[in-house]
């Protein structure tokens, strides 16, 4: 199955090119292992109005079947991915972000603090992750057992169950 991929950065600091962003190239290697593609990246700042209306426009371009957002998704003043998320979903994927949250505490319990949000806009599933390397990797990895299953759903497409 071909699974079309977004992957938005959300980082103040790499949209000013101070820091390189290290999460979105770590996401798209393991999404490429999947064999999916990455069809559109982008580094935009900590702006909730910018992040949505990025979300909203690669949703709605029917291109994408999964948004990959990465940072933004803690307790700093700056951190509004999660509130950009719920802007923009039709409804929410609570299950996916309790498994990612659930799985993360088992490694460390500042995982309690993570507020991902994931939902579906059209058919796009759209997915909140921490904005570190290591924490986008293993909270995808998590997830990844049922995405192609979503995306069949989306798609309208029998999925074999």
């Amino acid at each position: 199955m071909g699974i079309r991929v977004g992957i938005l950065t959300a980082s103040d600091r790499s949209a000013r090119g101070e820091r390189p962003d290290a999460s979105g190239p770590a996401l798209a290697d393991r999404v490429r292992a999947e064999g999916w593609s990455v069809v559109q990246t982008a580094i935009l700042p900590d702006d909730r109005s910018a992040l949505a209306e990025t979300m909203r426009q690669w949703a709605d371009s029917g291109l994408l079947d999964v948004i990959l957002v990465t940072g933004g998704t803690g307790f700093a003043p700056r951190d509004v991915t999660p509130e950009a998320t719920r802007d923009v979903i039709e409804k929410e994927a609570p299950g996916l972000a309790e498994a990612m949250r659930a799985a993360s505490l088992s490694i460390t319990p500042h995982a309690m603090l993570s507020r991902l949000v994931a939902g579906t806009r059209g058919r796009t599933l759209i997915l909140d992750l921490p904005g570190s390397p290591k924490g986008a990797v293993e909270n995808l990895q998590v997830v990844l057992p049922v995405l192609e299953h979503a995306i069949h759903l989306l798609r309208d497409e029998d999925a074999g169950h």
